[in-house]
């Protein structure tokens, strides 16, 4: 009964953002603004509740395979070399000669490539921390390292390039078409599928890599497949909205909160649906002012005041 409740509550989330969303599309609506609503207001809305749903996807995994409810991509560092990845991409000056989908997709595999190798950095590490704190403030370390890298670079790009790249690191819903929302939509179902193939491994890695192995699950590639999924996710949504963080920490914790369960079977839709609610009401708040404001800051005044309250409330988290 309380699950039931719980779904219908997520349900009427659902109902409420989509309200607000036909609000927002009809408001003033004239048949010349068919083509800017299709174009522009559409592909935007569509992009925010399908990167959102990917990194609270990302997320939930990371915290299940790191057992740190504060690890996301964004924190660990993934995040940052997907960054890394599109800048060098953006900043070469070749992307410019590409078209849409060739750009999109050159892009995509840029920032997928920055996150895995970010990835593969921070599961290295995992095996010689032996406290989940620790490896999340190497990972916040990484991050930091990569961003420094990320800038030197700019130092040595042209005046267009560096246009286009802060206008993308400030974080945008707005910026995308259809064809790369449409790659969005394939990295997210690709990444889902991974998760809930996976997800029997997932809730048997939450009671330690020692129990685990004696269940005969082999710890290593339950890992190495997560990270492969949380780098597809990751990768593509930075690439096209830029560096968002926090959804994947909110996201996970408001799932596990509303259906009281840890099992992946029911977390991973949960926080589908909850990213995906929590990634179009910050495109939402972002244009309720007279200047949008960038997304990356409309989900920093959301997540971390939540971040807080978890350290707050329950200040042995990760130990």
């Amino acid at each position: 009964m309380k699950q039931s409740r719980n779904i219908l509550i997520a349900a009427g989330g659902i109902i409420i953002a989509a309200i607000l969303s036909a609000a927002d599309l009809l408001h003033g609506i004239t048949d010349a603004d068919s083509a800017i609503i299709w174009m522009l207001r559409l592909p935007r809305m569509t992009t925010a509740i399908l990167t959102g749903a990917a990194l609270a996807l990302a997320g939930a995994q990371m915290q299940s395979i790191l057992r740190n409810p504060l690890a996301d991509p964004h924190i660990m560092g993934v995040s940052s070399g997907a960054a890394a990845g599109a800048a060098i991409v953006t900043m070469s000056g070749g992307i410019t000669a590409m078209g849409g989908l060739a750009a999109g997709l050159s892009i995509a595999g840029a920032a997928f490539t920055g996150a895995l190798i970010s990835g593969l950095i921070i599961m290295a590490a995992s095996r010689r921390f032996r406290t989940s704190t620790t490896l999340l403030i190497f990972g916040v370390m990484l991050g930091f390292i990569v961003s420094a890298l990320t800038t030197i670079l700019q130092y040595s790009s042209d005046a267009e390039s560096l246009k286009i790249y802060y206008s993308w690191s400030a974080g945008s819903f707005s910026a995308t078409t259809w064809p790369q929302t449409a790659i969005i939509a394939i990295a997210l179902s690709a990444g889902t599928f991974m998760a809930l193939h996976g997800r029997k491994g997932l809730d048997i890695i939450l009671f330690g890599d020692e129990y685990a192995e004696m269940a005969g699950a082999d710890t290593e590639h339950i890992r190495r497949r997560a990270l492969i999924g949380c780098c597809i996710l990751t990768g593509t949504a930075t690439a096209f909205c830029g560096p968002l963080g926090f959804v994947g920490i909110i996201a996970p914790h408001i799932a596990r909160t509303a259906f009281k369960t840890s099992a992946h079977r029911t977390i991973i839709p949960a926080s589908l649906l909850t990213g995906g609610i929590i990634g179009l009401t910050a495109d939402l708040l972002s244009q309720l002012f007279p200047t949008p404001l960038p997304i990356a800051s409309t989900m920093a005044v959301v997540g971390i005041p939540v971040i807080l309250y978890i350290l707050i409330k329950k200040p042995d988290y990760g130990e």
